[in-house]
């Protein structure tokens, strides 16, 4: 999303390098620094299809999974961690940048690389498609998939228009048989699993506050573009999403939404939520200049007598009267890993249990539409459950 680092001085790269490996260890940072080669990789190709000579064991009954969307984050981190889980996963790599998909194809083993998403669709082979493309055909790639019998794991945001959110609800409920998964992969993250816990533990209303510091991105950015959905739709449903399962669904709504952004800002708001069982957020997003280590995030969240503190997802203290815990991990845990693959095990073990329920599908939905309206109008908001 940010500009190349292979843009910036060789000295700046280095720097970013080590401190990397620090925060996420070797092989993370060594698929980071391959992931940003992919994307300036030039491969000659006339075709949009094009069949991996270094496949081996093209029809290997593990080899069920497409990718669509081809870019930086379904290379290093999809693709990359369904290689730690199976050799032979990928059967099609899919993007209209047909130099995109062949490079992911070729790197990680794939049998054929497209730029048309018809062969997707026609392939029996493919039962599990994760989708990774622009924000805007996320819906659109996965309702195709759920009619024709496949599986989609959607990364955020699954939808960006109530109309889309209708369908996808709809072609969800005509083909039961098929799962959704989606890719908020925060809540997956062991950090997040000890602090929902200890709140599950305590009654009544919670006060949450989030503080987050984003990537800046130039205003010429698809991001925001207006069929893209901008910021809110692109970054801060990540957030909301947490909030919205630390309060849970059933004691959100009807949630009112309140606004605080100037007129035109695009990269800079706070949204204040004030929920149905008297909960409170605050979520403060921040996209001043270059955050050096990535994405830097700060939680605390107070339920009763649990109070509880989270930085970057590295570390978290729990405090419940005199009992106070601390867990730190060695490097950052977002998740990533856990959720990926989850998809991928619940396919291939015949188990939904990681697949998501209409009910939770239109309540995240709603939460992060409803907030995008709201800083559209530049007035509050009351969101409602249909």
């Amino acid at each position: 999303m940010a500009t190349s680092y292979f843009d910036r001085s060789l000295g700046f790269q280095i720097k970013k390098v080590l401190r990397y490996i620090s925060l996420y260890g070797f092989s993370r940072t060594f698929i980071k620094v391959r992931g940003q080669l992919h994307m300036r990789r030039k491969i000659d190709s006339e075709s949009k299809y094009w069949k991996n000579p270094g496949c081996r064991g093209e029809e290997h009954p593990d080899r069920f999974v497409a990718i669509v969307g081809c870019g930086n984050f379904a290379y290093s981190a999809i693709a990359y961690y369904l290689a730690k889980r199976s050799r032979r996963f990928l059967r099609a790599a899919m993007d209209l940048s047909t130099e995109r998909a062949r490079s992911l194809c070729k790197d990680f083993g794939g049998a054929y690389a497209t730029g048309d998403m018809q062969d997707v669709l026609d392939d029996p082979a493919i039962k599990l498609v994760y989708i990774a493309s622009n924000h805007a055909s996320h819906a659109e790639y996965a309702i195709q998939c759920i009619e024709v019998g496949k599986h989609v794991h959607i990364e955020k945001p699954h939808v960006v228009t109530q109309e889309q959110l209708d369908r996808l609800l709809e072609a969800q409920a005509n083909n039961p048989g098929v799962d959704i998964y989606l890719g908020f992969n925060r809540p997956r993250s062991e950090h997040f699993r000890r602090i929902r816990s200890a709140l599950d533990g305590q009654p009544g209303p919670t006060m949450i506050n989030w503080f987050i510091a984003g990537h800046q991105i130039p205003d010429d950015h698809w991001y925001f573009k207006e069929e893209e959905g901008g910021r809110v739709l692109g970054n801060l449903c990540h957030w909301t999403d947490l909030t919205l399962q630390m309060v849970g669904v059933k004691n959100a709504f009807p949630c009112e939404v309140i606004p605080v952004l100037h007129k035109g800002s695009k990269s800079d708001f706070c949204v204040g939520l004030k929920f149905a069982d008297l909960s409170v957020a605050g979520i403060t997003f921040s996209a001043k200049g270059h955050t050096f280590e990535g994405v830097r995030e700060v939680l605390q969240a107070h339920r009763g007598d649990a109070l509880v503190k989270l930085r970057d997802f590295e570390e978290s203290v729990i405090e419940i009267v005199e009992k106070r815990k601390r867990f730190k991990t060695f490097y950052r845990e977002h998740g990533h890993r856990a959720n990926i693959v989850a998809s991928l095990d619940g396919v291939s073990q015949h188990q939904s249990s990681a697949a998501v329920d209409p009910l939770y599908l239109q309540a995240t939905s709603k939460l992060f539409l409803g907030i995008r309206k709201a800083f559209d109008e530049l007035k509050p908001i009351v969101i409602e459950l249909e």
